[in-house]
């Protein structure tokens, strides 16, 4: 299963850049998020971890994260190393006209009760993607537009 999302967002892409990849934010702009706590020390790049706490479809989801690649203030994509829910999200930015064309990819796996739902799975996932990143897009310029 693979979902793609794009938006433009007035802002400038490292700013865009350093919020989508500090995960800790996570829960401020993505639905159903619980938590999310870097679980690695240091600098952000590959190799860096954390843990997110989310809620889908009335199941809570634990997740731990890697970070496979890192492009500072281009590209960042994580994989999930233990999951009830296997996924691996890569987030892009890129100068745009507007400001910034933010781009998300999501590709996950589903096992157990959901396999037998992935028509669906997909559907409900992709109006999640949709709907956090028009979120994004509403917290970050009024946060740019502040400035």
């Amino acid at each position: 299963m693979e979902i793609t999302s794009e938006r433009v967002i007035k802002c400038e892409p490292s700013v865009v850049f350093e919020y989508i990849s500090n995960f800790e934010n996570n829960p401020i702009w993505q639905g159903g998020m619980i938590e999310a706590t870097f679980t690695s020390t240091g600098p952000l790049g590959e190799g860096s971890t954390y843990d997110q706490v989310a809620t889908f479809l009335g199941r809570k989801i634990i997740t731990s994260f890697v970070v496979t690649r890192f492009e500072r203030n281009r590209c960042i994509q994580i994989q999930s190393v233990t999951s009830t829910f296997p996924i691996k999200v890569t987030r892009s930015v890129k100068l745009a006209d507007e400001g910034t064309l933010v781009s998300a990819v999501v590709e996950g796996d589903p096992g157990g009760l959901f396999k037998l739902a992935k028509p669906l799975l997909k559907r409900m996932v992709y109006r999640s993607v949709t709907n956090d990143y028009a979120n994004l897009k509403t917290i970050l310029e009024n946060r740019c537009s502040k400035k």
